[in-house]
């Protein structure tokens, strides 16, 4: 019941815009670890942090000189409102500049970070943030869900490199689904309940299994609706999935309204079937490109074919979202 009340809140603070939701360290530190080869001498972007508290500044300025870094740049919306979750009352907005240490001792000191004021707002759409933008190499932080598929086109659209922490049904949205099944976009490698939590504010309503206090007083709220979002490439997206099932047609039933087998659970994919497949959602932790051709995506495909809009159907019984898959070594 607490992981279904935690998601549930997550998808209303999508709707109602309330982005109150910041990444804990450890689960930065966990999924970061694979790709320490992408950020070799680049310069790291991180633009929706408060970079007096965001841990992903704190990652990336105490791990400068052994990632090889050249530059680290955060940024984060100014907070004039006693609502929003913020350590740092300020009516104007600022970002950080790291290079690096300079006095020999490991640890990025105040007086080696340039704080300097932005004539703006700090919103990751204004010129201001754009410019600072354009010099990044690599953009990594946890963007507002409300604005989830603005952020990630812009992302597209200056054609940079990223590692973005997301809900697990963006992968669903029409626009973040084309670029997943075009190999743009794809799932890190720590996702839902590898994820240990989100730090909210103070006056955060729920109590109970679902909120704990950390070391350091902060609340924490576990989330099973959880993932990393990239174009980075790493070892996981290239490990093959076992197939070890034969197709049986008992076992496989025929979708009503669309030419594909269902197969409920992503260890069930027959091994021995060269036609189109529907695969849970949670498949595209296992997605391997070499392997696997994503055809589309259930709504979507059933409209293409018959007019209207219905998600697969066994028996005339609608069942939950599916993705369509090939098996490219058939």
């Amino acid at each position: 019941m607490a992981r279904k009340a935690t998601n549930a809140v997550l998808r209303k603070a999508r709707k109602s815009k309330s982005d109150e939701f910041y990444t804990v360290l450890s689960d930065i530190e966990k999924e970061l670890r694979h790709y320490k080869h992408h950020f070799k001498d680049v310069t790291v972007f991180c633009n929706c942090d408060d970079p007096r508290v965001s841990n992903f500044f704190h990652y990336f300025s105490y791990n400068f000189e052994k990632l090889g870094l050249r530059k680290l740049i955060t940024t984060c919306y100014k907070n004039q409102d006693m609502e929003l979750f913020s350590r740092h009352q300020e009516d104007q907005a600022i970002f950080l500049e790291y290079e690096g240490d300079k006095n020999g001792n490991r640890v990025p000191d105040p007086d080696e970070i340039g704080i300097k004021r932005l004539k703006g707002d700090g919103d990751f759409r204004s010129e201001e943030c754009i410019s600072l933008l354009k010099q990044s190499d690599v953009v990594v932080t946890n963007p507002p869900f409300s604005l989830f598929r603005e952020y990630v086109e812009q992302l597209i659209r200056y054609d940079k490199n990223f590692l973005i922490v997301g809900t697990w049904n963006a992968i669903a949205y029409k626009d973040i689904f084309e670029l997943i099944k075009d190999n743009k976009i794809w799932i890190g490698v720590n996702s839902n309940r590898n994820f240990s939590g989100f730090i909210v504010p103070p006056h955060y309503p729920l109590h109970g299994t679902e909120a704990r206090l950390d070391d350091d007083g902060n609340k924490i709220v576990s989330s099973n609706n959880t993932c990393w979002f990239t174009n980075l490439d790493i070892k996981k997206r290239h490990e093959r999935l076992i197939l070890y099932k034969k197709y049986e047609p008992q076992h496989y039933p025929k979708y009503d309204n669309f030419d594909a087998i269902e197969v409920s659970k992503t260890n069930d994919i027959p091994m021995d079937f060269s036609g189109m497949m529907g695969v849970p959602i949670t498949f595209m932790n296992k997605y391997n490109p070499d392997q696997f051709e994503i055809v589309g995506i259930d709504r979507p495909l059933v409209e293409a074919l018959t007019g209207r809009v219905s998600r697969f159907r066994i028996d005339g019984k609608e069942i939950y979202a599916r993705i369509v898959i090939r098996n490219k070594d058939l």
